[in-house]
């Protein structure tokens, strides 16, 4: 299975496309801090781990960035609160 990971600045939002199925998680840059309200991963996705490996690319990126995360999105507030705590804000 190959991931492409884009910021789709045009959008504002993160996108990993997998075998040509999109998941993307929607944001919003403040200050510091990388909003996301919104995570999706297309119905043939779902189960397949796309949303979790998208969600840890965007970890990524606010470590790089030196920001926090403020997860709106249940899904992505979950992730965090299982995988990389000391990035919520």
């Amino acid at each position: 299975m190959t991931d492409a990971f884009r910021d789709n600045t045009t959008r504002a939002r993160f996108e990993l496309e997998t075998e040509g199925l999109l998941s993307f998680a929607d944001y919003r840059r403040e200050p510091g801090r990388l909003v996301i309200p919104h995570v999706e991963s297309d119905p043939a996705l779902r189960g397949q781990g796309a949303a979790g490996r998208l969600m840890a690319q965007i970890a990524e990126v606010a470590r790089a960035e030196d920001c926090k995360i403020v997860p709106i999105c249940s899904y992505a507030a979950a992730w965090l609160k299982r995988n990389d705590p000391g990035l919520i804000g």
